[in-house]
């Protein structure tokens, strides 16, 4: 069984306790990270400070890009290994983790070739006086990664943080780490100087809350659930620090009757199985126009009907959910709707060679659920849908804002007019009219409003996020 240990300081460091790694296909362990805590935190942040008080902080933002272009193309040369790794650690099947890391690749491309694209301005001001701005890096930034998608996550995140010439120090989520080491050590290879990029492993509660508490940090970073998120923003409060959050979702789409129907099921049904539903901005609602109800929901019931859950390395439909928390929460959620007398209108199944280890669910469609059931209000994280019922525009719309998140949303419709409206209307951070997702979209900025967090990662308004503005005003008569 292999073990892990942190990278910190451009090398790898052994640890006295481990934690783990079960495969969530099987149930069963193959290898062991490093459990972390204060001390190792504590070394990461002194490592990314001394880099940039060394040669990381002296690069110029050209050079610091060329590194970033590097990296991806280390990632694309290594993309099945860290697929497989990926795969095997969260459980998805394994085209899925391919397309993350090929996703995370262009993150990296992306930002290489944006590092030096954030241009300061100039103000008009008084006569005799020069006013201008400039973009600095917070210092050394914090970022805790869930399990979902480890590789994309990081890309997003450490990602921006490095074009704009932070260090980083990243904590990735204890159930899905090896790709964010993998990550790291191509760093290396790529040559970025000692003490840039750390990674922690470890449990939330020691590695996390140290992360988050210490003193040397200027920024967090923070994909999750929302109670952690609050946690996470009460420790930066402290230190007076900046947070991003990206803290998950209860994603409307909604289809009316003059939308392609069959564009529209397809693209709902993945929206939600994606991954086993394990999405922070997974479709989890879909709100149906009265007209069209029965039919739609009867398309997508068949649909569901057909779907096979089954190990990674199988490439079904969508594999085991990541741990066993996950399935009883997941299958506790189901409980509910079968205890409330919900219309189970389709559900698939798990494939009969399955190992009886695995934390395996049933994609689960529920019809005509009403808009306050906690089916439509809380956020299940696994591949679970339920189908509401609207009858005109202001209807869907009240539905669509009638929960404590606001992340993602899709609308179906012919209608540009209503599109307009609803695209405006819909309190989330996202909206995708007539698709959903548009393909991952690494330079379309994300992140959400009300409990689904605040901030925004991807595209130019990370980077944004990640630097601090300063205004200098010269008199120079």
């Amino acid at each position: 069984m292999q073990t892990h240990g942190h990278w910190i300081g451009g090398r790898s460091i052994a640890a006295e306790r481990h934690i783990p790694v079960i495969n969530p296909s099987d149930g069963h362990a193959f290898a062991r990270i490093a459990r972390g805590g204060q001390a190792e935190i504590d070394a990461a942040v002194r490592a990314a400070q001394a880099a940039l008080d060394g040669p990381w902080g002296r690069l110029s933002a050209t050079e610091r890009g060329r590194l970033l272009t590097r990296l991806a193309t280390l990632i694309e040369r290594d993309a099945e290994a860290l697929a497989q790794a990926e795969s095997r650690d969260v459980g998805k099947p394994i085209r899925q983790a391919r397309a993350d890391a090929t996703a995370c690749a262009r993150y990296f491309e992306f930002y290489g070739s944006s590092a030096d694209k954030m241009h300061g301005d100039t103000i008009p001001y008084a006569d005799g006086m020069t006013v201008l701005t400039v973009w600095e890096p917070h210092g050394v930034t914090g970022h805790i990664v869930p399990w979902n998608y480890p590789m994309q996550i990081v890309g997003r995140s450490v990602g921006a943080a490095l074009a704009m010439g932070n260090a980083c120090v990243l904590k990735p989520a204890e159930d899905a780490s090896l790709s964010s080491l993998m990550l790291a050590e191509l760093a290396a290879e790529a040559g970025f100087p000692e003490g840039v990029w750390n990674v922690v492993t470890g449990l939330g509660e020691e590695a996390g809350a140290a992360l988050t508490a210490h003193p040397g940090i200027s920024h967090v970073s923070f994909t999750g659930s929302p109670e952690v998120g609050t946690l996470v923003q009460a420790a930066a409060a402290r230190n007076t620090i900046p947070v991003t959050l990206e803290l998950g979702g209860k994603s409307p789409q909604l289809v009316f009757q003059d939308a392609d129907l069959d564009t529209a099921a397809a693209t709902v049904m993945n929206g939600i199985i994606q991954n086993a539903g394990q999405t922070c901005s997974a479709g989890s609602r879909v709100l149906v126009q009265a007209g069209i109800f029965d039919r739609f929901v009867a398309d997508l019931a068949g649909r569901f009907g057909r779907l096979e859950a089954g190990p990674a390395e199988r490439d079904l439909d969508l594999g085991p959910v990541v741990n066993a928390d996950q399935q009883k929460r997941v299958n506790g959620f189901l409980d509910f709707a079968r205890n409330d007398g919900l219309n189970l209108a389709g559900q698939g199944r798990i494939a009969s060679n399955a190992p009886e280890g695995g934390y395996y669910v049933q994609p689960t469609l529920l019809a005509d659920v009403a808009p306050t059931h906690r089916l439509a209000q809380e956020e299940v994280f696994g591949p679970v849908l339920t189908a509401i019922r609207f009858t005109d525009e202001a209807e869907a719309l009240a539905i669509a804002n009638g929960t404590q998140f606001g992340l993602v949303a899709g609308v179906w419709t012919a209608d540009i007019g209503r599109a307009m409206r609803l695209s405006r209307g819909i309190k989330v951070g996202q909206v995708f009219v007539n698709n959903y997702g548009a393909g991952g979209g690494v330079e379309l900025p994300f992140g959400g409003v009300k409990r689904s967090g605040h901030g925004r990662e991807k595209g130019f308004a990370a980077l944004a996020g990640f630097a601090s503005l300063k205004t200098i005003a010269i008199r120079h008569g």
